[in-house]
């Protein structure tokens, strides 16, 4: 397959979406089947939802064989299956990113019938949670890393097969990063489709 590369970095649109998880049961009176309020399920949701994972500056992350990251306090550092000797790299500190303001880049490269996805996320309010990257073959789920303390920022990576016959360029069509409590922390929309 050939080498594809699409590299997309755009600030993020903020999103009126918010509110609690569905309830696959009927509720009534702010009730839930079992007596509960819904605001304490939204809670101890909120409670139990992920966070990113805490690494080292330099700390390599195996997201795929041959497709490594890792974090310095300069930005993203990450190589891939096809050019293992290469090191690509991402900053946050050239001016090209303003971490005031949400945003979410994607940066995809495909590999023997594999798309090698990540990007850098920042700005959002709260705590990053999960992210979620649609497809035209549906919603693929990623992974979140970030340096200690409080950086403003942080990656996401996740991998997923290519379609057969497809080239890619349809195939991506949007990254969101949410935050704990269900929220949008961050988003990508790719124009045209």
């Amino acid at each position: 397959m050939a080498r594809m590369h699409k590299y997309v970095a755009v600030a993020a649109l903020t999103t009126l979406l918010a509110g609690a998880p569905t309830l696959s049961y009927a509720v009534s009176r702010g009730e839930t089947a079992h007596g509960t309020s819904v605001a304490a399920e939204v809670a101890a949701a909120a409670r139990k939802a992920p966070t990113p994972k805490i690494v080292k500056p330099g700390e390599h992350v195996v997201a795929a064989p041959g497709f490594e990251l890792w974090l310095t306090a300069e930005g993203k550092h990450w190589v891939e299956p096809d050019l293992p000797d290469f090191e690509q790299f991402r900053s946050v500190v050239d001016g090209n990113i303003d971490l005031s303001r949400p945003g979410v880049s994607l940066q995809a490269g495909g590999h023997e019938g594999v798309y090698h996805l990540s990007g850098i996320y920042y700005g959002g309010k709260g705590t990053a949670s999960r992210v979620q990257v649609r497809t035209s073959e549906g919603t693929v789920h990623g992974k979140l890393i970030e340096l200690a303390g409080k950086p403003g920022w942080g990656v996401w990576y996740a991998t997923t097969p290519l379609p057969a016959g497809d080239d890619g360029e349809d195939f991506l069509r949007g990254v969101t990063v949410y935050d704990t409590k269900g929220r949008v922390y961050s988003q990508l929309r790719i124009p045209g489709v």
